[in-house]
């Protein structure tokens, strides 16, 4: 992402998505809303403004958070440029308005998330490799969360049970129900190490750590 801060007041994204309106962007969305708060509290310099463009490379509605990491990056970057002097703190109750895990990246640290994603945890896990693996469908978020078979009484873990267990995801097995692609990625992948659902999907991760596998798995014939 590159962020060029304008004197005229105007905010230009010079990338735009097709398909997707600027009122609908998160790049956008985000500047807006901090220019607002920043303006409201009389800490927006006159004239500020930017010009924005991107080279997206993270598929959308992937499941690995790009959009939620630039709208964050949006925030974060002009509130240093153009000098509002917001706080995280401040930075992260306006990521919320803008998505759930918009607040962690704002902070730029890997966390334990409770409510909607606003209430943060530090934690130190484990580094890992992964292969990433997009078996070329989207799945909308909202098919997931209301399917009547997706678990609702889950246990609720600590902290350190999580980062000293296995982690499972709710959401895998609806989305493999419903998306033959993700069943068939994550059989495939299966073959080969660990392989999880990232969030509601439809990516894939390979657990790689700590065996170096991505040469072997990219050049081994896909079944099915």
């Amino acid at each position: 992402m590159t962020i060029e801060p304008r004197t005229d007041g105007q905010l230009r994204l010079l990338t735009p998505v097709a398909g997707v309106p600027d009122e609908e962007n998160l790049i956008v969305r985000a500047a807006r809303l901090l220019m607002h708060a920043a303006s409201e509290s009389d800490r927006l310099p006159a004239g500020s403004g930017a010009d924005i463009s991107i080279d997206k490379r993270l598929p959308m509605g992937g499941g690995l958070g790009g959009g939620s990491s630039n709208a964050a990056t949006v925030l974060v970057a002009l509130n240093h440029l153009w000098g509002c002097g917001l706080s995280e703190d401040e930075l992260a109750t306006l990521g919320l308005q803008l998505g759930a895990d918009v607040p962690v990246f704002v902070r730029g640290h890997a966390a334990f998330a409770e409510g909607v994603g606003e209430i943060l945890t530090p934690v130190e896990p484990e580094e890992k490799w992964y292969l990433v693996a997009h078996p070329g469908v989207s799945i909308p978020t909202p098919i997931i969360f209301r399917d009547p078979e997706l678990p609702r009484n889950t246990p609720r873990r600590s902290i350190n049970t999580l980062l000293n267990c296995e982690f499972s995801n709710d959401c895998e097995l609806i989305a493999r129900k419903r998306f033959r692609e993700v069943d068939a990625a994550l059989s495939w992948l299966l073959e080969y190490a660990p392989s999880r659902l990232t969030g509601t999907g439809p990516v894939c991760l390979l657990n790689l750590t700590p065996n170096p596998l991505p040469v072997r798995c990219w050049t081994l014939p896909r079944h099915g």
